[in-house]
């Protein structure tokens, strides 16, 4: 589960880091589109199902946060 943890280092790619009105889905490398794909493909194989799981969690809290700002 701290694999959702660690996609957000991809915020210090950004300039500025920390910005309260950008959404972080499409926007930074590890939440890219096609990123969010390999995370699905992630949670198939029994080994990594786990951390897989817990990059999809993030992005669905990204993503619900994207929709309330």
């Amino acid at each position: 589960m701290l694999a959702g943890f660690l996609i957000d280092l991809d915020h210090l790619l950004a300039t500025p880091i920390f910005d309260p009105n950008r959404c972080s889905i499409g926007y930074h490398p590890l939440h890219s589109y096609f990123a969010i794909l390999f995370y699905i493909f992630f949670c198939i194989p029994k080994t990594s199902r786990i951390v897989g799981l817990g990059l999809i969690i993030h992005i669905i809290a990204d993503a619900v946060d994207c929709s309330l700002m």
